[in-house]
């Protein structure tokens, strides 16, 4: 197969339900894990007589996103029917915004393995979600609590040509909602999920061939399996039928991630717009935002992800994936912004975070956050390091048993005598001297400038001094003996 031949050609549909309170056209509380059916009143279920009033909180996160990712943000918008019938849709429609949508254009920021890409997005508009049909073997139940939940639908320009540039774009557009407050995004609870449009063509083609939709991804895993998959699967259909119109060998269609099978497959043939019947809703007057709205909600616009990256790579020196991992996880990120004026080194606190503390937590699947361990505790260990109060190895003894008691820094240190520095410099040349001795070709591999010889050397040392001499101070001493 000419499979390097070939480029892929993606779109994403991020669904992301919103955080407030309370749904989008009632006043039934938007939440999560209830009993079924029980956070529902009469818009939800579609009873008669009943009206739809718009919930201005959702207006104003989608003004956020507007002004987070530079969109055109229409003052006049509306709200159309898109009619389907679906025993999870009480109404027989979705309402949703189809002809004058509140957001257009805009762009999304995005690094793709180290390099800094820039993906635009068509537009994005409010919507109410479908409720959920639950499957107990010989029947299903439906459970309305999700009906009518606020969501708002980003839809992105054809622009990716790789499932990593995908899964980038999407992430970043998760963090952007996540840092503006606009939805906790958990893929877990369904508050992201995203529909994937992926058609191939040859390489320097400009025409777009049929796409096919994969629906419901619920994890960025998934959806670079599934993309992968289906790209191999569409040039293969291509390669093995030559000459055959590209409509009959790939006709657009929508298909589902098996994750067990690790394949597409597929649900349906694609609807079309008519299909849907779309026409303005009756029961919703014209959406009317003014400009001093927005301006005030812009007022109120916090660091956008991609521009802390920028801070935190150029200006406190952090490497671009140290500095993905934190941004990547809000809660953990905005702890460590708490700290960064307690330390003098940014990257040593960042890496005692992240690496250290997250990595011994991880092992008890216990995330920083919940751990009750305070960040200012994690600042001031990495301080004791910084002012020469201990060596790195005895902060590894330290944070280990700060993940086990919770106990201040200082604490453990004042309570085990094992952690006192080596203040004895007579010891310190005792055992340095017997380092030496011990390991006469590493000090002649020195003087003849193998630099690995000397640190090796210096390992020896610590190892004796079970890591409380100073390495500074044995660098000075094992330089000056050798020299003697």
């Amino acid at each position: 197969m000419h499979y390097e031949a070939y480029e892929p050609v993606i779109g994403l549909e991020i669904h992301v339900q919103l955080l407030t309170k309370t749904k989008l056209f009632s006043r039934s509380p938007n939440q999560f894990g209830s009993e079924p059916n029980t956070n529902i009143r009469f818009t939800d279920t579609a009873q008669p007589g009943s009206l739809p009033l718009l919930n201005k909180k959702a207006v104003e996160l989608a003004v956020r996103l507007g002004l987070a990712i530079d969109a055109k943000i229409h003052l006049h918008s509306r709200f159309d029917r898109k009619s389907y019938f679906y025993p999870d849709s009480p109404r027989n429609y979705q309402i949703t915004q189809s002809f004058k949508k509140i957001l257009e254009g805009g762009a999304v920021v995005a690094d793709v393995e180290g390099v800094t890409k820039e993906f635009q997005v068509e537009s994005a508009h409010l919507e109410d979600d479908a409720g959920m049909l639950k499957h107990f073997g010989s029947f299903a139940g439906v459970d309305l609590n999700r009906a009518g939940v606020p969501l708002i639908e980003i839809v992105s320009m054809p622009c990716m040509r790789s499932p990593k540039e995908a899964v980038a774009y999407a992430q970043a557009i998760k963090s952007i909602m996540e840092y503006i407050d606009a939805s906790d995004c958990n893929m877990e609870e369904g508050s992201l999920r995203i529909d994937v449009n992926i058609s191939v063509r040859k390489k320097g083609e400009t025409g777009l061939r049929p796409k096919v939709e994969i629906k419901n991804m619920n994890s960025f895993s998934n959806m670079q399996t599934a993309l992968d998959y289906e790209i191999h699967r569409q040039i293969r259909l291509y390669e093995e039928n030559p000459g055959v119109p590209f409509h009959e060998v790939m006709p657009n269609s929508t298909y589902r991630f098996d994750p067990v099978e690790q394949r597409t497959v597929l649900m349906r043939r694609k609807e079309t717009a008519a299909d849907y019947r779309y026409f303005p809703d009756p029961d919703l007057p014209p959406l009317v935002i003014t400009q001093s709205f927005v301006d005030e909600v812009k007022k109120h616009l916090p660091e956008l992800p991609h521009k802390r990256f920028i801070r935190y790579t150029e200006k406190l020196g952090l490497t671009p994936y140290s500095a993905s991992v934190l941004i990547a996880d809000k809660e953990l990120c905005n702890a460590y912004e708490k700290a960064i004026h307690l330390v003098k080194n940014p990257v040593s606190l960042c890496n005692w975070l992240t690496v250290e503390f997250v990595g011994r937590l991880n092992e008890d699947k216990i995330h920083f956050m919940q751990s009750n361990i305070p960040i200012e505790n994690v600042a001031y260990l990495v301080s004791m390091i910084e002012n020469g109060v201990i060596t790195g190895k005895i902060a590894k003894e330290i944070k280990d048993a700060m993940c086990l008691t919770k106990k201040h820094p200082q604490e453990i240190y004042d309570q085990n005598p094992d952690f006192k520095p080596m203040s004895d410099t007579k010891e310190l040349e005792a055992i340095i001297k017997d380092v030496l001795n011990e390991n006469p070709n590493s000090v002649i591999d020195y003087k003849n400038g193998i630099q690995k010889a000397f640190n090796s050397l210096v390992g020896q040392v610590m190892k004796k001094t079970k890591g409380k001499a100073n390495p500074e101070v044995v660098n000075s001493l094992l330089l000056s003996t050798m020299e003697k």
